[in-house]
């Protein structure tokens, strides 16, 4: 007996969700058992959230925890242990920085490297421009800590260099830094969708008379489309111009671990700063995400000192010295039990899955004659469109919003749509193992379907 298939989320209205929402949110004097609330969660709140579990989630790049995430989290929770410093929590301070430690070698980072953990990637890539910043002020005889950006004799001169398809967290850290979004220029990219190499020379030509060049980012695994800017060769750049290299590797840096992919990285030991996030592909719970640095002395930069913690003069390992947060949890421990209880030969097969099933589904593609490939994947993404013949431009961008808003109503599977050179596009991403190529190509005929119906 067959049934249809479980829907991934409820694919209710924004109305519809707050109008089960509402009885939670009823505040009242007097408490509910905690079975009571329990059920009340399990019936208005439960059927609306995503079940990143399932294979049909293909839009974003989050997974639930896995078991052995789940067995660290739970002693965090248990414990609810803040690791800011060493008087709040021994052990989970000794573990966050050896930890950050352990994966500085696992990823072969420069010998004086070092990390430390992250609310977010938006959060670290705000500070990792934070320190290009820091130290091209040092390097200008400015104390940047105490003056801020008006320290700098043209301010308006200060600029960074970021591909088209940078994330947006970007935006973000120039307005909290005051740099304002004149400071970031966008860099074109090539038919790959990574940074165009000679057009970044050409640029930084260019700006040296006008601009102060403090920083240049490549994005491993761009939101769109997971491509992989030459980091190597923008090594070479930014130590030529004196400038910092940052990596946003929030999305694709954990593919680096996947041997045959390894080589797209090339480079990322001469980057000043990387982002990773691994409560992506490796299913650790929010938040957990981490900042490497090419010398541990750079996080020194964020240090603030007090009278009863953190103080100057301690000698334990004090997490919270490398960066704002005063209360950070102890994420470092879902990340070690994921990594010690599933073993680097299971993490990196799980790792691999998803990258040759996106292969093989660009394979498939490519000969149809009603679908358009926008790209020849690095990662786990893939960007494409329905085609059918006859259509306008305009009439292909109105098609694929429809089919997009027609597979999310469903409920029962959940792709996303964006925009690629102009062009609205289907988008299909896989970071759990779980999701094959089979269960791709089930949603690709799932969208013909649709596309035959319109």
């Amino acid at each position: 007996m067959t049934g249809s298939p479980p829907t991934i989320y409820s694919g209710a209205t924004p109305a519809q969700v707050a109008d089960n929402l509402a009885n939670l949110l009823n505040f009242q004097d007097e408490g509910l058992p905690l079975p009571e609330l329990e059920a009340m969660i399990a019936a208005d709140l439960l059927p609306h959230l995503m079940r990143y579990d399932r294979p049909r989630f293909q839009s974003m790049f989050n997974a639930f925890p896995s078991p052995e995430a789940w067995a660290g989290a739970q002693v965090a929770l248990a414990y609810n242990q803040g690791v800011t410093n060493w008087q709040v929590s021994p052990g989970g301070a000794m573990l966050e920085e050896l930890c950050g430690q352990a994966l500085c070698r696992l990823f072969a980072l420069a010998s004086d490297a070092d990390a430390t953990f992250m609310y977010s990637g938006t959060y670290g890539n705000q500070q990792a421009l934070y320190l290009a910043l820091h130290r091209h002020a040092e390097r200008q005889g400015i104390d940047l800590a105490q003056k801020g950006i008006a320290g700098f004799a043209a301010p308006q001169r200060l600029a960074i260099l970021a591909a088209e398809g940078a994330h947006f967290s970007l935006k973000h850290a120039v307005r909290m830094l005051g740099l304002g979004e004149e400071s970031l220029i966008s860099l074109p990219l090539d038919a790959r969708w990574r940074i165009d190499v000679p057009a970044l020379r050409s640029i930084v030509r260019e700006l040296q008379s006008s601009r102060d060049i403090f920083c240049l980012v490549a994005t491993a695994g761009t939101t769109s489309t997971g491509a992989i800017d030459p980091i190597g060769i923008m090594a070479d750049i930014a130590q030529k111009i004196g400038a910092w290299l940052h990596v946003d590797g929030a999305y694709g840096y954990a593919y680096k671990l996947v041997s045959e992919w390894a080589h797209l990285f090339t480079g990322d030991d001469r980057a000043d700063s990387i982002t990773w996030d691994p409560h992506k592909q490796l299913g650790a719970p929010i938040p957990n995400s981490l900042l490497f640095v090419k010398q541990r002395d750079d996080f020194k930069r964020m240090a603030l000192h007090s009278h009863y913690f953190n103080r100057p003069d301690a000698l334990e390992p004090n997490p919270g010295l490398k960066s704002p947060p005063s209360t950070r949890p102890m994420s470092a421990l879902p990340l070690v039990t994921i990594f010690r209880g599933r073993g680097l030969k299971r993490l990196v097969g799980d790792l691999r899955a998803p990258l040759v099933a996106i292969r093989a589904l660009a394979d498939y593609l490519r000969p149809l004659p009603d679908v358009e490939l926008f790209h020849e994947p690095d990662t786990g993404i893939l960007c494409f469109r329905m085609k059918p013949l006859g259509l306008t431009e305009q009439e292909l961008d109105v098609l694929q919003h429809k089919l997009y808003t027609r597979i999310m109503s469903s409920g029962e599977r959940s792709i996303s749509i964006t925009n690629l050179g102009g062009s609205q596009l289907l988008r299909l991403v896989v970071v759990s193992p779980q999701t094959t190529v089979a269960d791709l190509r089930e949603t690709i005929d799932e969208i013909a379907t649709i596309c035959r119906a319109i």
